[in-house]
């Protein structure tokens, strides 16, 4: 049997991962085809978020960031709480209801921000953030609109689109989720 000329190329490459490469006379570094955990992981196809976990997006004080959240929030601040809410509620409480008895609580009490401090509350323990800079119900009390805006912020870094609300983010992030054909049961279908 002839070998083939030097100048061929190498024979195909029919071997995998932890398995030597075939010998071709051209050296080779072995730790390319064996050390599979040299390859960067990718990242989860449903991974949003752009910070690290334990850590906010943004900082309470970067509500120019986001300039039309920041003037809604200033004028009408149960608009953005609705959103917060509906999203930390998980579709539980709608945006109107949520929005609406902020709106309530500020025109009768003065000081909607009980009532919301403890969203944030809620927030941070989910997505693991730091009560930063100070407790949830001092923050809320100090700075209601720049609270909310950050809140607003984050969960938009998070992958949330806050204008379609919790049910429509569910129904998005589904849609590549293939449904089984309807049964029929017999009988004339139109």
């Amino acid at each position: 049997m002839k070998s083939p000329p030097p100048s061929a190329p190498p024979p195909p490459a029919n071997y995998g991962y932890g398995q030597p490469a075939p010998a071709t006379g051209i050296p080779v570094s072995t730790q390319s085809y064996t050390n599979i955990e040299s390859f960067p992981a990718p990242p989860p196809p449903h991974f949003q978020a752009t910070t690290p976990a334990g850590y906010w997006s943004s900082g309470l004080c970067d509500c120019g960031s986001d300039v039309s959240n920041c003037c809604i929030t200033f004028w009408c601040p149960c608009i953005t709480f609705g959103q917060i809410a509906e999203i930390v509620d998980k579709g539980s409480t709608s945006c109107g209801a949520s929005g609406a008895l902020y709106g309530l609580l500020a025109y009768f009490t003065g000081c909607a921000c009980i009532y919301s401090c403890f969203y944030r509350q809620r927030m941070r323990k989910e997505y693991m953030l730091p009560e930063s800079p100070c407790a949830d119900c001092l923050v809320h009390f100090c700075c209601e609109p720049c609270a909310l805006c950050q809140e607003y912020r984050e969960l938009k870094n998070r992958g949330f689109d806050m204008s379609i609300g919790w049910h429509g983010n569910v129904e998005k992030q589904n849609r590549g989720v293939t449904m089984a054909p309807p049964i029929s049961h017999g009988g004339m279908n139109r």
